[in-house]
């Protein structure tokens, strides 16, 4: 055999757990399709104040131990988010509202309750009429859609509301500097514990077995090889395992059981298209006297770009302009020029078009759903799959193993920190079939 383990996908789920099995002394290949480590974790070094162009992950939710010790390894540090929040109120106007996260919070938690899941829309149809908690349950509403990407119609109340309840979502932070000193000394490690890692490298085939995995892969120079091993990590986006079409994607031989495929139809991948803005100055921290100069984000609300943030406290030209959900989904079908254009149309509205326009350097965009090797940005529970995380979770004949933040068993789903814990675990579950 050309190794004891092959992972596919060097995302922090596939970094965290190749380092982990080599460091334990197995021989370990890890396979990535794109030309870049990282996966959904994509940074873009600014030429200004060091400040980081995040197109993927951005923040630190919740505790989040395993990040935090990698930035510690990285020498690097987390910084708390700025607190002031505004929003476009009905008059057009921007007004002060920091309670928009606890309001949907509040909603949605109390779902807990009901005795059986239902999806967020039907949910918060129950409140219809109640004219005292109209904008509670717009704001529950844009929380569903714009910070889990979920589609209210599908995503299960339970699952956000559980998610909620664990104070994975209490609190965030961002790395200082971003996210790329974590996934360097992520790669570091890999490399000193003898980890082979090939870029570019697309998995199409996966044969497996009981003690045995053959994969082929379309190589940089175009060739197909084989690599074999006893075990795989699959760390791949569940969007990608969850896609069956015949363009090329990864396959498995025999196909995975019936119960990988049974919780892949109950997680779904959210839609988001990010949009990244520099500007020549922070204008808007001299708007009104200075009334912005410490917001943080701005809910910008049904246009087509719902809303955007800052580097505060850290002083920065930089806007990222965000929509997720349904929403993103024609976004998304637009150019990078199309996309960054209607942004800018968006903060027009909320800021003005001359100090918007007259600001404006240049623009970056990604949309993940249109990623083939993404196929959405990060996962979320659809009606009735309480048990849908765990059962991607579990191996397959002591040959396949299943890593990624939609693995994630400890309501780490869609974040940085769950992805690496789930790395983490795969690789003591396949430790114990390559030692013995």
């Amino acid at each position: 055999m050309e190794a004891e383990v092959i992972v596919v996908g060097a995302g922090a789920a596939g970094l965290a757990a190749a380092r982990s099995l080599a460091e334990r002394g197995a021989r370990v290949v890890l396979l990535e399709a794109r030309d870049r480590i990282g996966g959904r974790v994509w940074s873009h070094q600014g030429a200004r104040g060091g400040i980081a162009t995040e197109l993927g992950a951005e923040f630190i939710h919740g505790a989040a131990p395993r990040t935090m010790a990698l930035l510690r390894e990285a020498g690097a540090a987390s910084i708390d988010l700025g607190a002031e929040s505004w929003r476009l109120g009905s008059g057009g106007t921007l007004v002060r509202d920091d309670e928009d996260f606890v309001e949907a919070a509040r909603i949605l938690e109390r779902s807990r309750s009901l005795p059986a899941d239902e999806s967020v829309d039907a949910y918060l149809r129950r409140y219809d009429g109640d004219a005292d908690l109209a904008r509670r349950i717009a704001a529950a509403r844009a929380f569903v859609e714009g910070f889990e990407a979920a589609d209210p119609a599908n995503a299960s109340v339970h699952a956000i509301a559980d998610e909620l309840l664990s104070g994975v979502d209490s609190q965030s932070t961002r790395p200082l500097g971003g996210y790329a000193p974590v996934l360097a000394a992520l790669q570091r490690a890999c490399g000193a514990a003898g980890v082979d890692v090939r870029l570019s490298s697309v998995v199409q085939t996966c044969a497996w077995r009981r003690g045995h995995v053959s994969v082929d892969v379309l190589a940089p120079s175009g060739d197909v090889q084989t690599i074999r091993a006893k075990a795989a990590i699959v760390s791949v986006p569940a969007g990608v395992l969850a896609h069956r079409g015949d363009d090329g994607e990864l396959v498995f031989e025999p196909d995975l059981p019936p119960s990988k495929r049974e919780a892949l139809s109950k997680i779904a991948m959210g839609h988001v298209v990010k949009i990244a803005l520099w500007f020549r100055t922070a204008f808007w921290e001299r708007l009104e006297d200075g009334k912005y100069r410490d917001a943080a984000f701005f809910r910008i609300g049904q246009t087509p770009v719902a809303t955007a943030w800052t580097q505060v406290p850290v002083r920065s030209e930089l806007l990222v302009a965000w929509t997720g959900g349904p929403a993103a989904e024609s976004l998304g079908k637009l150019s990078p020029d199309e996309r960054i254009e209607r942004a800018l149309v968006a903060l027009s509205a909320a800021f003005g078009a001359g100090s918007v326009r007259g600001e404006f350097e240049s623009g970056l965009t990604h949309d993940w759903s249109e990623d083939r090797f993404s196929r959405g940005a990060y996962s979320y529970v659809k009606t009735g799959g309480e048990h849908a995380r765990k059962m991607l979770a579990e191996p397959v004949d002591e040959a396949l193993f299943f890593a990624g933040e939609a693995t994630s068993l400890t309501n780490g789903g869609g974040t940085v920190n769950g992805a690496l814990e789930s790395g983490e675990r795969v690789a003591r579950e396949a430790a114990r079939v390559v030692f013995g």
